[in-house]
Parts: C-alpha cells; sequence; structure tokens
C-alpha cells in the first residue's frame, strides 16, 4: 500500500510517500520520498508561531512541495480528463490563492500508485490544520482517492516505534506513551491496539511552550527547546552551579498531571531581581531549568509505570529530541527490565509527514469522504478502534 502524507500543524508544511508490506507481523516501511519545510525564521521574529503568518505560508509552499515530490518519484502524471470541478472550488473557498496554484499544477493531472491520501486533521492551530485538510480533500477530489484522517498525536507515537532498519515495530501491550511537544505534555495509555486513554495532561503550559518561553526571557532565539539544550549540557560539562533552585511543579501531586506556567513565572521572577546574569550564571540557570523540566517528566512517567504496569514505553513530540531526556529516561527504564523503551529518531521526533503516514496505515480501513472531512485543533484521545 502507498500513502501521500500531509502534515500541516503547525509551522512545518510536510509532505511524504510512504510504501507499506506487512512482515513477519510487523510493519515494513520504504520512505519513497520526504520533503519538509521550516516556518522558523518566520516566526523568530515573533518568538513563536504567528498562526495567520503561518497559514500564508502553507497555502503558498504545501502545492509546490508535494508536486515537486511526486514528478520526483515519477507519480504525478499528465490526464487532460482531470479538471477542477465545482466541489474542489467550494473545499477551496477559504483559500483561493491555494485553489489558484492547484488549478496550475495539478489540473490535467493523474497519479500512479497512490492508494490514499493521509492528513493531519488535528489537533494543531486550526488556521494551519485547515490548509492541509482543504488541500487533501481537493486533490483527493481531482484524483478519486479516499482520505485517511489522522490524529497528529498519534502520529507522535508510531513515529517512535518507527526504526533506522525501515520497520515499524509492533509493540507489546500496554503501551504508555509521553507525548511533550510545544502544544501538548501528556500521558496516554494504550490497553491494547488501537485504543488510547489519556491518564495524564498538562493543566497550563505544555513542557515545549515553556522552555520557548524560558528562552526567551534568558535572550535566546527561537526556537527556544533546542537552544536551552545546547547551553544546559555546556553547563554540565563545565560542572556549573545552578544560581538558585526551581520549583518542581507537580512533582509530589499524587495526579499524574503536569504544569509548567509557575516555572516559567519562576525562571521571570529570578531574572528579574538579578536582570545581569554572566554568561555561565545563564547556561546553569537554563541548565536548572531544563532539570526541573525533565525530572518532573520522568517522575510522572516512573508513577505510571508503577500504576498501569505497561509493557512497552513510547517518548514522541519535538521535545523528544532533548539530549537530556533521552538519556535521564534511558537510564530510568533500564530499572524496569520487563519494558521496552522507544523513542523518536532525532529526524522524526518534531513534526513530520511521515510519522502521518505511519498513523494512517494503522487506520487504513478507516477511509474518509473527502467533502466529509474537516479540522479539529482540539482533536484529543481517545481516538476511535481500528481494525485490520
Amino acid at each position: 500500500m502507498r500513502i501521500l502524507s500531509i502534515e500541516t500543524s503547525c509551522d512545518e508544511t510536510a509532505a511524504a510517500l510512504l510504501e507499506f508490506t506487512q512482515k513477519n507481523g510487523d510493519i515494513a516501511v520504504n520512505i519513497v520520498a520526504e520533503k519538509l519545510h521550516s516556518q522558523t525564521d518566520i516566526h523568530a521574529e515573533y518568538g513563536g508561531v504567528f498562526p495567520t503568518l503561518a497559514k500564508r505560508e502553507h497555502q503558498k509552499i504545501l502545492p509546490l512541495l508535494v508536486k515537486n515530490m511526486l514528478k520526483e518519484t515519477g507519480t504525478l502524471q499528465s490526464d487532460t480528463a482531470k479538471s477542477i470541478t465545482k466541489d474542489i472550488e467550494t473545499i477551496c473557498e477559504r483559500e483561493p490563492d491555494m485553489l489558484s496554484m492547484i488549478r496550475d499544477n495539478f489540473e490535467k493531472t493523474r497519479i500512479e500508485d497512490i492508494d490514499a491520501i493521509a492528513v493531519t486533521r488535528g489537533p494543531g492551530l486550526a488556521p494551519a490544520l485547515w490548509v492541509g485538510v482543504n488541500f487533501a480533500r481537493a486533490i483527493a477530489t481531482l484524483w478519486q482517492i479516499p482520505v485517511i484522517p489522522v490524529n497528529h498525536m498519534e502520529g507522535h507515537i508510531f513515529s517512535a516505534l518507527f526504526n533506522t532498519s525501515g520497520t515499524c515495530s509492533k509493540p507489546q501491550y500496554p503501551v504508555l506513551s509521553l507525548l511533550v511537544s510545544g502544544g501538548h505534555t501528556e500521558l496516554v495509555l494504550s490497553p491494547k491496539e488501537g485504543e488510547y486513554k489519556k491518564i495524564g495532561n498538562t493543566l497550563d503550559d505544555a513542557a515545549g511552550e515553556a522552555f520557548d518561553k524560558v528562552a526567551r526571557l534568558l535572550g535566546l532565539p527561537y526556537p527556544g527547546g533546542p537552544e536551552i539544550g545546547k547551553i544546559a549540557h555546556t553547563a554540565r560539562e563545565q560542572n556549573l552551579a545552578a544560581p538558585v533552585t526551581l520549583p518542581r511543579p507537580m512533582l509530589k501531586d499524587s495526579s499524574l498531571n503536569f504544569s509548567y506556567a509557575g516555572l516559567k513565572t519562576a525562571v521571570r521572577v529570578y531574572l528579574e531581581k538579578n536582570p545581569r546574569l554572566s554568561e555561565d550564571e545563564t547556561m546553569a540557570l537554563a541548565m536548572e531549568f531544563e532539570d526541573a523540566v525533565v525530572e518532573t517528566l520522568l517522575e510522572k512517567t516512573r508513577r505510571s509505570i508503577e500504576i498501569h504496569n505497561p509493557k512497552t514505553i513510547v517518548v514522541g513530540g519535538g521535545v523528544s529530541a532533548n539530549k537530556h531526556l533521552r538519556e535521564k529516561m534511558t537510564e530510568m527504564i533500564n530499572m524496569y527490565p520487563e519494558t521496552t523503551l522507544h523513542l523518536s529518531e532525532l529526524k522524526h521526533a518534531t513534526d513530520n509527514a511521515v510519522m502521518i503516514a505511519l498513523a494512517a496505515y494503522i487506520h487504513r480501513n478507516e477511509k474518509t469522504d473527502a467533502l466529509s472531512l474537516s479540522a479539529d485543533s482540539g482533536l484529543s484521545f481517545p481516538m476511535m478502534q481500528h481494525t485490520n
């Protein structure tokens, strides 16, 4: 089975073409092609993603990104019988510029060897999501192939199960997933395949959001997470002492929830009282902040393991690329020899279209009519069960 996938939930415009076959109970995956365009430089001046600007960039980039990828793979062919219909015009009525690009680049075309189009339905920024969803609806209608809507967070789960050998492993259940990104910090339990139950969630800021906000307070460039990770690593190498002990929010709370707004505020208050930090003090403060975030993530995960006894631990989302988190999580899971840890490869830890195709294949029997599909910025677990 071949799936064309599209991801536009935030500020990454991504597309991929994947080929799937069943292999000894696992899924053999061939990434035929993948493309990704980052908007980081555009949003840097705002210190975060500006939704309307993200939408505009997706509209401008996505049609050409997909066209170039399909032409490079020999998948896009000429077909004079394929024309833009009234349905496609209605689908794109909110994106007239994108409709013009679809008309210029995809009218009179057909595709070979693609069985379905997968697209992120949610969660994410509504303006950005709608661009990807409407583009997928339009070209699926033009080419008369089905659409598979995907939960972005489920994509992060399957991204962690995918490895460089080209296999998406079939995990042992129950599976506990720690999903950590700029918009989400949550613990999700899967008692069996296709069932998801959110057992922990952030009550305010997500961990990735806190990284970005604290980086801005420290005068570091956007995106802040990788920048904090770099200087925190240097502080550990130099054995620098933290200038202050920051709180570990909800560490002793009996729930599995998280909270990072207070931690961000603690950094801000400290900087207001100490506005002229040296370079070493800035690095050490970044280290202390990173330690506080990672310790809470580890403790809530550890507590979840003790309660639910999972066989598999998955860590996904953009913050899963954090070196300190990966090292400490690996150390902790080594204490549970009956549990297997899966971390997303760095290349696919952040938002990408490969993970959307992986999740879509699992839901390959849940195709949706293009005309009825809609975006859902608040889409959440539990997900619908699927069957193979």
